[in-house]
């Protein structure tokens, strides 16, 4: 239990919708007690009680985990499972309806923009009244000052009130306050998105930073690869509920593959209203895995197949099947078709019914990261694009880590669209060889 420092069991939030809760004062219950005394002993009934059904959702129920000091934990779901209402009572920001928590340690959090500073004060007064509210004393606010400030990127607004802020100051300014002023555990929600991409980057290598230098950090991300990248664990959320806890690569898998994350299949059953024309529409396009099911989370050693199933109609031109790759940041990584495979001298026209066309894309060949595919099918003639559609499916790569990837044991931020398992040849030409040795 030493090593333990949260605690939460049987948790839950309870959250009343379509009506607000009804404020009584002390004077409206004495008020009430002198105008009917004895309605205070009468259990009201259902209709003095102006209640209606189903006017409450639970947004955590039954919510049991440990974490231990030192870990990295990425809680992710879909909007409304829960992560933010949970980060909220780990915060001490809301109380649970039920269950209990027990927290060993300071903490310190970045849940929503606009909460945590005081508007009418500067980022400078703020940083020491954030200091000062995680128990810190003025002397060591003072040591991480200008650290804060200049990850912050405000010099010049620093003596301006916080109220004055634009987003994205004041996201900079709170994580680093949040990140620099060392509480044992660290909370951070989706709030990050609101920063541009430099600043993100930069804040999820201080949160890894944070992660080595054995404090524990709390991580709420629809990012995948920064959930797999910067936890060693993650909890998956799912109407309140925990649906899977356990190491992160596999808890993204199962949130993907579950359908609660992007989709893997497009499909078009009814071909009048699939894309293109009269020569030629799109029935399918499909992610599949190596073992050939489909699949939103791909393992980065395995390989990937895009699947593209289309109708061809009498008489038309011989079509070929393309696609292009994009990755997160819309960054085209290449374009591929089926034009390479075939002798299209001897095949100027085809036979009605469908085709099925499959590229398969090698392990070890992609970055991690989300993969967006655009799929077609044309012609020879550039002009002439029979069918297209823009982001048809999605999946995501996944890199475990576990040491026989490209990355290796190397656990940072690896760069690059691409990330190829080359050959490497390492020679020792001054190697003195010992007895008994062989080189």
């Amino acid at each position: 239990m030493a090593n333990i420092v949260i605690h939460v069991e049987n948790l839950g939030k309870r959250y009343r919708i379509g009506q607000r809760e009804r404020y009584y004062a002390l004077r409206d219950i004495i008020a009430s007690f002198l105008s009917a005394p004895l309605r205070l002993f009468h259990r009201p009934s259902p209709d003095t009680q102006n209640l209606i059904p189903n006017t409450h959702i639970w947004a955590l129920k039954d919510v049991s985990f440990e974490v231990n000091r030192g870990d990295v934990v990425g809680i992710i779901g879909r909007n409304g499972a829960g992560k933010s209402t949970l980060l909220k009572i780990l915060s001490r920001i809301t109380d649970p309806t039920e269950g209990y928590i027990e927290i060993h340690g300071r903490v310190g959090s970045l849940l929503e923009v606009g909460t945590g500073f005081h508007p009418e004060l500067t980022g400078r007064e703020n940083i020491y009244l954030s200091g000062a509210i995680l128990g810190m004393k003025r002397v060591e606010i003072r040591r991480k000052f200008d650290e804060i400030v200049s990850f912050a990127e405000i010099e010049k607004f620093l003596d301006t009130p916080v109220k004055y802020y634009s987003s994205g100051m004041y996201v900079r300014l709170a994580f680093a306050v949040a990140a620099h002023l060392e509480p044992e555990i660290l909370l951070v929600d989706e709030v990050l998105a609101v920063g541009d991409a430099t600043f993100q980057k930069k804040c999820l290598n201080k949160m890894q930073d944070v992660g080595r230098e054995g404090r524990t950090v709390f991580f709420v991300s629809h990012n995948m690869p920064a959930i797999t990248r910067l936890c060693q664990r993650a909890i998956l959320l799912n109407e309140g509920h925990i649906l899977c806890d356990g190491p992160s690569h596999q808890v993204v898998g199962t949130y993907l593959n579950s359908g609660l994350g992007t989709t893997a299949v497009r499909e078009w059953p009814d071909l009048n209203k699939a894309p293109g024309n009269e020569r030629v529409r799109l029935c399918a396009v499909r992610v599949l895995n190596k073992a050939g099911g489909l699949s939103d989370a791909i393992d980065i050693r395995e390989s990937v197949k895009i699947e593209i199933e289309y109708y061809n109609f009498p008489n038309s031109c011989f079509p070929y099947a393309g696609i292009v790759l994009y990755d997160e940041n819309d960054i085209c990584l290449f374009a591929s078709g089926d034009f390479n495979n075939m002798n299209w001298r001897y095949k100027p026209r085809m036979f009605e019914g469908k085709v099925v066309s499959t590229c398969v894309i090698p392990g070890n060949f992609l970055s991690e990261g989300l993969k967006r595919v655009t799929v077609s099918l044309a012609t020879f003639n550039p002009n002439e694009i029979l069918a297209i559609e823009r982001d048809a499916v999605s999946f995501l790569v996944v890199d475990p880590s576990e040491g026989d990837g490209v990355r290796g044991e190397y656990t940072g931020h690896y760069p690059g669209v691409m990330r190829p398992l080359l050959h490497w040849e390492v020679d020792y030409p001054n190697k003195i060889k010992k007895a008994g040795e062989s080189i």
